[in-house]
């Protein structure tokens, strides 16, 4: 009877023995520990896209009883006057911004300067309604070198390390026009007018952000820009194969400049803090 009391023992303290082990091995396991990506910081990058805009490019004078021009030429010069262009070029450029996450949101502040590339020309001609078959001939180009931008921007986190976000705020450029006017009436006559102007308008947009290690991240993005409108005035004008000087017909020149981009950029981030996840 002994025996079998200390066999019973010996089965029931064993089984209870690895069931114990069991349990200490089961909560003595460490949790892993994961980083997940956080988007706090400052970055630097580039980027390289395309443009694709438009401009009005306007010249327009009116009429003086004194001046060079009859009642009825005056509406015929305004109308070739308007005019407009398209233009599409490359462009490229740097980038630096910083972030702020903040739980699964993500604000921040960007700016950059690009290659903008924007030019274009456009000419009209067209009979004098009072003395065909004089002709006058309005042309006009512009161009813009360059743009930079400083914009907020503010997004959500559709994962971890994937960022959609809208963006908006200034657009900075100069925008450079060129205006001429020619005619043929008895040996004919000549205007020119200039603008040079260091515009600041607005642009926004929205893009995506990916981030994928080692502080990298990968960007596609869309921004409209408006650079809005720009006016000169001129009184140089010269008649009858410029012997005589017009300056009582005013001219007006204008240019009033949109566009969109398409961009996709690199962004490096540099610092910020890393949380962890189980």
């Amino acid at each position: 009877m002994n025996k079998f009391l200390l066999a019973v023992a010996s089965i029931v303290l064993g089984t209870a023995s690895a069931q114990a082990a069991d349990l200490a091995a089961q909560y003595t396991k460490a949790p892993v520990m994961a980083p997940a990506y956080n988007w706090t910081g400052f970055y630097v990058g580039g980027n390289v896209g395309g443009q694709w805009g438009s401009a009005d490019l306007n010249t327009s004078t009116i009429w003086t009883p004194a001046g060079y021009f009859g009642a009825s030429s005056v509406p015929a010069i305004n109308a070739v006057g308007a005019q407009g262009v398209n233009s599409s070029s490359v462009t490229g450029g740097f980038t630096a911004g910083y972030n702020w996450q903040v739980n699964h949101a993500v604000l921040g502040l960007e700016g950059d300067i690009n290659y903008f590339g924007f030019k274009g020309s456009a000419t009209g001609t067209a009979l004098y309604p009072c003395c065909a078959p004089d002709t006058f001939t309005v042309n006009s180009s512009v161009s813009a070198d360059w743009l930079a931008t400083i914009r907020g921007r503010i997004g959500f986190l559709a994962a971890p390390t994937w960022l959609i976000y809208g963006t908006g705020g200034a657009a900075i450029a100069e925008v450079k026009g060129n205006f001429n006017f020619t005619d043929t009436f008895i040996g004919g006559a000549t205007e020119s007018g200039t603008i040079r102007d260091t515009r600041v308008g607005w642009t926004a947009g929205v893009g995506t952000e990916y981030a994928f290690g080692g502080g990298w991240s990968l960007k596609a993005e869309y921004l409209y820009v408006d650079l809005g409108s720009v006016s000169a005035t001129s009184t140089n004008l010269v008649t009858f194969a410029g012997t005589t000087p017009s300056p009582s017909n005013v001219y007006t020149h204008s240019v009033d400049l949109k566009s969109n981009i398409v961009r996709v950029g690199v962004n490096y981030k540099f610092g910020g803090p890393v949380v962890a996840r189980y």
